[in-house]
């Protein structure tokens, strides 16, 4: 699929297979990207860590940090509708963290950030609907297992942010409640489901914020938005308090500004929990040990490093501008010590509709539990069959109903065989092509999107065009690998230009690496503020 921005145009694979020393790809960059540079004026900073260094030193207070996004949120909210619900306990949780720092009490490694919470995920007395009108009102009784830890370290919820109904969809259009603006161009979509939670981030009404992944929910948005988006291992942390869309591949992510803020927040939400079954009792290790000053970079600080990057996410239907950031990208990589080749992951164009299969099969099942009675907003009918068809027809929304009935299809007497079990073989396949892959490499390497964002309803009525824009993606879910999500550069398009993301893929449970890979990339890209054009004065 070729992104509008640009005309269509023949696209041929990378003339080679091994690229180190490589001078071909500089010289495809987009002349609007930053300049990738050893020595920038001014890296990116840590949202997280500036903020406990100036309420331990007095030099703010958690309330006035507060205020302070409170009141963009305010300002640009009306432009941008990233929340559905922004909570009326920010001041009072506020108050709380300056009252006991005047005391010289311990406060948690979160305490005064304010954090957005996607709306799928669970928040005790906070409205949690998943953007659907079957879950209207709903308050839950009780935290997810990742909010009730960010609580626990000082962590602000400011509020729950806008999504595609129950996660499916990819551009934030599919919420039953309101369409979420790019903060780069408000014509723009934000990417989806975690629209609201990337948005949110980039225009910065909160330092941090949380969403979940199925098939590149966290991943795609962060492109689009000019955000850090970090989607874990599957396991890594608990779905204790996710609405399940498609248990096997759904994980809850993490948005900053930067690879520490992420890296940090993953730090605090990660780790096993007797609330999920499918939790992982592996180690966490200390990710903050990975974002260090550029003061103590070496001349090569990824020297030895291999990094693969996918050969067949450079094809056709990839947009010229992504290409060529992601192979500027690539290009800076070597220059910081990595040692460059191309790899080929045969089975990867079967993933797409692989992902598909098995995302929608699942969600007919999880699904089926709204149904007025069990759960869910009713209407009244006559008789029980009535009000099932009733409830749920007046609950949920176009895109909800279209995945349910292509599940319930797949699963069906006579179907099973040729789709879903077919699509559980197509995934085994996946996961041994990345094996092999990283078996060979430390890390490997694509663009997040084939496109930069795009104009909002310019797809609504073209459900595979959408679909067709995560096969960058959901092999990554597929095969429940950790991926990073940075931005690279700029392409044409908007007030001041459009962000491309550079998609880092890892070994199971290797975020670690993935994060010090990530951190010195972004801190040696010159000129990487990546700040919205509705925000000149934001750091």
């Amino acid at each position: 699929m070729l992104s509008t921005l640009q005309p269509p145009r023949s696209l041929t694979l990378l003339p080679f297979r091994r690229l180190h020393g490589s001078k071909t790809i500089a010289s495809l960059a987009s002349s609007s990207s930053p300049t990738l540079d050893a020595s920038p004026a001014s890296p990116p900073q840590s949202q997280i860590l500036a903020t406990r260094r100036s309420l331990l030193s007095g030099e703010t207070t958690a309330s006035e940090i507060a205020k302070s996004y409170l009141s963009r949120i305010r300002l640009t909210e009306p432009q941008l509708k990233c929340f559905l619900h922004v909570s009326e306990n920010v001041l009072k949780d506020a108050q709380e963290i300056d009252e006991r720092i005047s005391r010289g009490e311990e406060v948690g490694p979160l305490a005064g950030v304010v954090i957005g919470v996607k709306d799928n995920i669970c928040t005790e007395g906070m409205p949690s609907t998943a953007a659907s009108r079957i879950l209207e009102h709903y308050r839950p009784p009780f935290d997810a297992t990742a909010v009730k830890k960010i609580k626990e370290m000082g962590g602000i919820v400011v509020g729950k942010t806008n999504m595609d109904e129950f996660g499916m969809g990819s551009t934030t259009e599919a919420s039953a409640f309101q369409v979420t603006a790019n903060p780069w161009d408000l014509t723009r979509v934000p990417g989806g489901s975690s629209g609201g939670s990337a948005a949110a981030v980039a225009a910065r009404q909160c330092m941090v914020s949380l969403g979940s992944d199925t098939g590149g929910s966290v991943r795609q948005p962060a492109s689009f938005c000019g955000v850090v988006g970090l989607k874990p291992t599957y396991g890594r942390v608990s779905r204790f308090g996710l609405m399940a869309y498609a248990s096997s591949l759904d994980v809850i992510g993490c948005f900053g500004s930067t690879v520490a803020d992420a890296g940090m927040l993953l730090h605090a939400v990660s780790g096993y929990d007797r609330f999920d079954s499918t939790s992982s009792k592996q180690d966490v290790p200390e990710f903050q040990s990975q974002f260090v000053s550029m003061d103590s970079f070496e001349s090569k600080p990824l020297k030895g490093v291999r990094v693969g990057l996918i050969r067949e996410t450079l094809e056709e239907g990839v947009d010229s501008g992504v290409r060529s950031a992601t192979q500027e990208a690539a290009s800076h990589l070597e220059a910081l010590g990595c040692v460059l080749t191309e790899v080929s992951l045969p089975s990867f164009s079967l993933g797409l509709p692989a992902y598909y299969v098995i995302a929608s099969s699942e969600s007919s099942s999880n699904l089926s539990r709204y149904d007025g009675v069990r759960y869910g907003n009713q209407v009244m009918a006559d008789e029980l069959n009535k009000l099932y068809e009733c409830s749920r027809g007046e609950g949920f929304g176009g895109e909800v109903k279209m995945r349910i009935l292509m599940g319930t299809y797949a699963l069906s007497a006579g179907y099973y065989d040729a789709y879903y079990k077919r699509a559980q073989q197509v995934r085994t396949l996946i996961r041994k092509d990345f094996k092999a892959a990283l078996d060979q490499n430390d890390i490997l390497i694509s663009p997040a999107a084939p496109s930069a964002a795009y104009k909002i309803g310019e797809k609504k009525d073209d459900p595979l065009a959408m679909y067709a824009g995560d096969i960058m993606t959901v092999n990554v879910n597929l095969a429940g690998l950790p991926a990073i999500v940075l931005p690279c550069g700029l392409v044409e398009g908007g007030p001041s230009g459009l962000p491309v993301g550079l998609q880092m893929i890892g070994a199971a449970f290797d975020e670690e690496k993935l994060l010090k890979v990530g951190h010195i990339f972004e801190q040696t890209l010159k000129g990487s503020g990546f700040v919205p054009p509705m925000l000149p004065n934001v750091a």
